[in-house]
């Protein structure tokens, strides 16, 4: 059962749990990280590490699956992150902010 990204990273993007993976799941996009769910191991340890509280596991997704599918498609077209970087300097004002996805996602990738 792996974990998913969800909404809550747009344009958030702290990168905490990238340096706890053991696996090295997370991959960059321009606006949100997503994990590879063919790579996770669903360990969990990601989880308390995002201050966004965006990683779910998938059995949390409900209505919302169609995050397992956008973390795997998007962790095929991004480069692989495994250190933390910068996050946007407008991080903690988007953080909680809600239906990101349609507005504020981007396809591009960022820098791995």
């Amino acid at each position: 059962m792996p974990h998913a990204v969800t909404d809550n990273c747009i344009r958030c993007k702290y990168m905490d749990c990238v340096e706890v993976c053991p696996v090295n799941s997370f991959y960059a996009g321009e606006t949100m990280l997503v994990i590879s769910p063919d790579e996770c191991i669903d360990c969990g340890v990601c989880v308390p590490e995002c201050p966004a509280q965006a990683i779910v596991p998938d059995t949390d997704l409900g209505e919302a699956s169609h995050w397992l599918e956008l973390n795997r498609k998007f962790a095929s077209l991004w480069p692989n992150i495994v250190a933390k970087g910068q996050p946007p300097h407008d991080a903690d004002v988007w953080s909680g902010v809600p239906n990101k996805l349609a507005e504020h996602f981007s396809p591009n990738p960022g820098d791995g």
